[in-house]
């Protein structure tokens, strides 16, 4: 998939990279790879059925030998769909791709789940919708900035570019909050990873020098990421503080 019909595929791949056997692979293109065969299951995901890639990367799917299945709202996806007698996941929401994450999320964690591809964690889905409900108050727009962690990042980000820091699961968190502020806000974002950061873009931050000001850098943290990468944390922070670069450290919960 692609956009946001694929970041779902990403969480589910970093949810299942720790604990799971299963290989999963997000494609963001047009051909998918050579290796796909019998063993291997495709499931194309567009919200609209019309997007390109997507499109390009069923049909080589429909000549091959392999497992498919399909999550859309409608569009040609669909069509082609039905008529190859390939199961489809209809998407009964209407609104902005970017705005349906959890209806491609869930569905797909449900899937992978029922084929035993992913552990059954109904606690920790009870424990997310909690989270997010919690998160539904703290944020609403009635709170005003002083307890508004929303807000305050708004604010902080206001006039600037944002560059978004994560690791593990958070990583492509950070891909997601970049692809956010650029469709909603409309406004340039980058993303990076860590520990790979520490290795190129640390030593970036001093060109060109009137760049520091007008970037502001959000450092994605939660328990699980490795002890080394929380250390890197705490040492990048330093490094920016040091060339003048604001930043801030936001840590996930739930």
């Amino acid at each position: 998939g692609m956009g946001g019909s694929a970041i779902g595929g990403d969480l589910v791949r970093s949810l299942a990279s720790s604990t799971e056997k299963s290989i999963i692979c997000v494609h963001r293109d047009y051909d998918l790879p050579a290796f796909l065969d019998e063993t291997t299951l495709v499931i194309a995901s567009s919200y609209s059925g019309n997007t390109e890639e997507t499109l390009s990367g069923f049909s080589w799917a429909l000549e091959r030998n392999c497992k498919k299945l399909v999550m859309t709202t409608g569009g040609k996806l669909k069509a082609l769909a039905k008529a190859a007698k390939i199961p489809v996941f209809t998407i009964d929401h209407v609104s902005q791709p970017r705005a349906a994450l959890g209806y491609s999320l869930i569905p797909l964690i449900a899937f992978l789940r029922k084929l035993d591809f992913l552990e059954d964690r109904p606690t920790e889905v009870e424990a997310m919708v909690e989270s997010l409900e919690t998160l539904l108050v703290e944020l609403r727009e009635i709170v005003p900035i002083s307890s508004n962690q929303a807000k305050q990042l708004a604010a902080n980000l206001h006039g600037k570019i944002a560059v978004i820091y994560g690791a593990g699961i958070l990583s492509d968190v950070a891909r997601r909050w970049k692809t956010q502020i650029n469709e909603a806000s409309k406004a340039w974002a980058f993303h990076e990873t860590f520990p790979e950061l520490n290795h190129n873009a640390v030593v970036g931050y001093q060109f060109p020098p009137e760049l520091a000001s007008k970037i502001h850098v959000v450092l994605l943290r939660c328990p699980s990421i490795h002890p080394r990468t929380l250390i890197r944390y705490q040492v990048t922070s330093e490094l920016l503080e040091q060339n003048g670069v604001s930043h801030q450290t936001i840590d996930s919960h739930g």
